[in-house]
């Protein structure tokens, strides 16, 4: 017995010192933390250095707060994140930069939209009137990678390597089968021909509308492509067009031999080129500053004599209600920012930085209300990026001018909601039923565990013409058309950049920083400085609050890969809630 009480004793001590030891492991943890954000890591920039231009990193909105980067549980992969802007202002600073020589390009699958990777390219092309060389090097491209790769002074590619040049092709999934194995039926109510978002759900292939708007739009995202190549590569769209068609180029000599490249090498070849850029022996290590160091090492704002600022407000990621995070537009968080924006007397100008499918049509609404307040009193340009759709165009379309890039993808104005019936799921297939009461007829209105009656529907139908109505008459007033000449246009319809000029939804073809000056001149402003709104959300709040969330996302989207994206829409489909003014698929380029 007296064994027993010492075990017993042995093991709680043990328990105990073991607690101890772990809260004091976890706070020491916590300090270091705590007294690392916050700090700016700087990098000295050396004579004759090359800046490396990693473009295989996700390119954002914004340069996000990393300082708990690398740390699962915190939210942050191992991966390196950048803000597209912050690699436009970092090539911007190193052309004039003496001690950077040149440039130095990595890019196998750039994880960007068509539109940002036109916006990063643009920046190259404007890099090299420094006459700097960029010098591009890959072992595989994909046709994102060589869009951008294009622009470089020289471009090279490994001899065993590939480079993927095709053509571009446009698949969606289609959840009907599934949801009818499961016993779910989706009960649609929408407004407009084209709004396709609702049909991955109710269709096993795509309507003749939307294939007809889908191949008008990819084949003008491919035109862009192709345009951006021949003035960079001297080969015209046709001969372009006819290599990707014949399946041309299918080993790495086929890429020099039509001229998509300057040569075949390994990088050890290529990076004594960049020694003799950089006026180093073989022996010597080549001095190399990252693109992340680089920008971080810049000054957050325009340098300016005076207070006054132009406003810029991104407003990136799905529509929500409530607060939202730096990858959602909370209607309340967005609000306040260009409320804030609107009331400071400093602010001349807002620049709305949309990169959005939609979402809410409630949230877009509650957001269009301050943009069209804040445009009474100050100038609001609309910079529109790789997505500004049914609802991220709703909450731009008050703007005193909206700019969008060739390739950007807009429109979209049509209204729908989602009601799940789970009827046959939870009664035939699970053994679930329901019984109750109710005071009214229309009480359990929206209830999922029963198909909508007749009279629901239409209700139902009402709200969402009734949406639609008040979504053509927000559009018609800030594009000054009629709500006749909208609706011709809306139904649900998706434009590319360059037909939204054509039909009036879009004013002009330009990059953030057009858009940007657009605001500076009508403000008849020659020097101020940028401000951002919203404030990014403080990592140790996020910490604090999302750890559980956190560590799911992180070890779900690394168990199901590329499959995570099938899994989000899913999602999606079931937790959408109220009306939405969405484009809710997501459109893979191939």
């Amino acid at each position: 017995m007296r064994d027993f009480f010492k075990y017993v004793f042995a093991t709680v001590v043990g328990i105990v010192i073991s607690t101890v030891i772990l809260f004091v492991l976890f706070f020491v943890v916590m300090v270091a933390i705590v007294s690392s954000v916050g700090e700016e890591k700087k990098v000295m920039v050396k004579n004759n250095s090359i800046l490396y231009l990693n473009l295989d990193q996700e390119i954002t909105e914004r340069t996000p707060d990393n300082s708990l980067a690398g740390i699962p549980i915190f939210g942050g992969g191992s991966e390196k994140t950048i803000g597209f802007n912050d690699v436009i202002k970092a090539l911007k600073a190193a052309k004039t930069d003496d001690k950077i020589n040149g440039v130095y390009m990595n890019v196998s699958a750039p994880n960007a939209g068509m539109a940002t990777m036109l916006e990063v390219r643009n920046a190259i092309l404007d890099f090299k009137t420094s006459r700097k060389p960029v010098i591009a090097y890959s072992e595989v491209y994909s046709q994102g990678a060589y869009y951008l790769a294009s622009a470089a002074s020289k471009v090279y590619l490994n001899p065993q390597g590939g480079l993927e040049f095709k053509g571009f092709s446009a698949e969606l999934t289609f959840f009907k089968g599934a949801l009818d194995k499961l016993g779910i039926e989706a009960q649609i109510i929408r407004v407009g021909n084209y709004k396709s978002a609702v049909e991955p759900f109710i269709n096993t292939k795509m309507s003749d509308y939307n294939r007809k708007q889908v191949t008008a739009y990819v084949a003008g995202l491919y035109q862009t492509f192709l345009e951006g190549i021949s003035a960079s590569r001297n080969i015209s769209t046709a001969e372009l067009s006819a290599m990707a068609d014949a399946y041309k180029i299918q080993q790495p000599q086929d890429a020099l031999t039509y001229k998509l490249v300057d040569g075949i090498k390994y990088k050890d070849e290529v990076l004594d080129e960049l020694r003799a850029l950089t006026n180093k022996d073989k022996k010597r290590s080549i001095d190399i500053v990252s693109i992340n160091d680089y920008a971080a090492n810049l000054p957050s704002h325009h340098t300016t004599t005076g207070k006054n600022s132009i406003a810029v407000i991104y407003a990136n990621g799905d529509i929500v209600g409530g607060e939202g995070s730096d990858e959602q537009i909370g209607s309340e968080r967005i609000s306040r920012a260009i409320r804030k924006a609107r009331l400071d007397d400093n602010i001349k100008a807002i620049v709305l930085r949309v990169n959005s499918g939609g979402g809410s049509a409630l949230a877009s609404e509650v957001i269009w209300r301050e943009v069209s307040l804040s445009k009474k009193i100050k100038p609001v340009i609309a910079s529109f990026g790789d997505v500004a759709a049914s609802g991220g165009y709703y909450i731009g379309a008050a703007a005193d001018s909206i700019f969008v890039q060739p390739n950007t993808i807009t429109g979209s104005i049509g209204v729908f909601g989602i009601i799940p019936n789970f009827q046959n799921l939870l009664n035939n297939k699970l053994g679930i039923t329901f019984d109750g009461v109710k005071t009214g007829q229309y009480a359990d209105i929206m209830s999922v565990n029963r198909p909508l009656t007749a009279g629901e529907r239409f209700i139902i139908q009402n709200s969402v013409n009734h949406i639609y109505d008040t979504f053509l008459t927000r559009v018609a007033e800030g594009r000054k058309k009629t709500k006749a000449q909208i609706d011709s246009i809306g139904g649900g319809h998706v434009w590319i950049g360059t037909d939204a000029i054509k039909n009036g939804l879009a004013d002009r073809l330009g990059s953030f920083n057009d858009a940007i000056k657009s605001a500076a001149k009508k403000a008849k402003l020659s020097d101020y400085k940028i401000v951002e709104y919203p404030e990014k959300i403080d990592p140790l709040k996020s910490l604090l609050t999302d750890a559980k969330d956190n560590i799911s996302l992180y070890y779900t989207k690394k168990e199901l890969g590329e499959n995570y994206l099938l899994y989000k829409q899913m999602q999606k489909a079931i937790t959408n809630a109220g009306i939405q003014a969405k484009m809710d698929y997501e459109l893979r380029i191939k």
